[in-house]
Formats: C-alpha cells, sequence, structure tokens
C-alpha cells in the first residue's frame, strides 16, 4: 500500500501506522472509507475460516458514524462479503468514489 500511496506522490510522512489510528476509531465522528474492502471488514475478526480471518484491519466499524463510497457491494479480493456493509451506522454510496465524494463535498456546501 505504502508504494501505491508513494506513486501518486502522499508523502510518507503523512501515513499513520494502522496501530497508531485504531485506537482513535472509538471515538471518531466520521470514518470515510474509499474503494476499500477487506482491509476495513469486521468479518477479518469476527468470522472463523476464511482468507482474512485473523488479518489485521483498520478498525472504521467502531466509528460513530461510516460512510463508504465504492464502486459496489461486491466482496474485495479476498471474496468475504464485508459485515460493513450491513452495520446500521454505515451509508453506503455506491459508484466512482471520485464522482460521489465531489457530490457529497458541493452537498456540504464546500
Amino acid at each position: 500500500m505504502n508504494v501505491l500511496l508513494a506513486e501518486v506522490d502522499i508523502p510518507y510522512d503523512k501515513l499513520i501506522e494502522m496501530e497508531d489510528i485504531n485506537p482513535e476509531f472509538a471515538d471518531t465522528d466520521l470514518a470515510l472509507i474509499m474503494g476499500a474492502c477487506d482491509v476495513v471488514n469486521p468479518a477479518a475478526a469476527e468470522v472463523e475460516d476464511t482468507p482474512i480471518s485473523g488479518m489485521p484491519i483498520l478498525l472504521a466499524h467502531e466509528a460513530r458514524s461510516i460512510i463508504v463510497l465504492n464502486l459496489d457491494e461486491r466482496p474485495g479480493y479476498s471474496g468475504v462479503p464485508n459485515t460493513l456493509y450491513t452495520n446500521g451506522r454505515a451509508i453506503l454510496v455506491f459508484g466512482d468514489a471520485k464522482q460521489n465524494l465531489q457530490a457529497l463535498l458541493e452537498g456540504l456546501g464546500g
């Protein structure tokens, strides 16, 4: 992941390690998820015997509210359905994430 971010000129010093950010999610008003699936899938901790069982994930599901911008609701590379999508605090916005984020920002007056 760090290599991909470096390719689009995201400075390494702007990245926060998973173990450093995860404790913050429970006190977070909003987690905005863009184009991620397996890395935020609570099934990694909740469902046994899957390709992602035991995999470290971002604990975005602990935030008070969650907005997921993703192309569709299909499982990620692992093939495991994302239980975040059935979280009652999650709003799912499917389609082009960039366009949907721009529309969201415009709707907020930004």
